[in-house]
């Protein structure tokens, strides 16, 4: 597995008024969050990326008023097509 380092500036720390790992941690799952908007990540592999459960991700999804299902134009589509 590859990592990755960030340096963030002190002021952010600050201005969060979080400790170091509760930011670390808030951005990581910030991350997971986009990529996982960008469907770049599965709704699994971005809670499994911020060391979430499926259920506990879909909860602070929901809290941030993010949609769950995660469907683009197409299979949005495809899903209300009469068959």
């Amino acid at each position: 597995m590859h990592s990755l380092t960030l340096s963030y500036p002190d002021d952010l720390l600050i201005t969060s008024g979080k400790s170091p790992q509760a930011l670390e941690k808030e951005l990581i799952f910030l991350l997971a969050v986009k990529l996982f908007e960008l469907h770049r990540f599965s709704l699994g592999k971005a809670a499994q990326f911020c060391n979430m459960s499926k259920i506990q991700f879909m909860f602070e999804l929901g809290r941030l008023e993010i949609p769950v299902i995660n469907l683009d134009t197409d299979q949005i589509a495809d899903e209300l097509k009469d068959d």
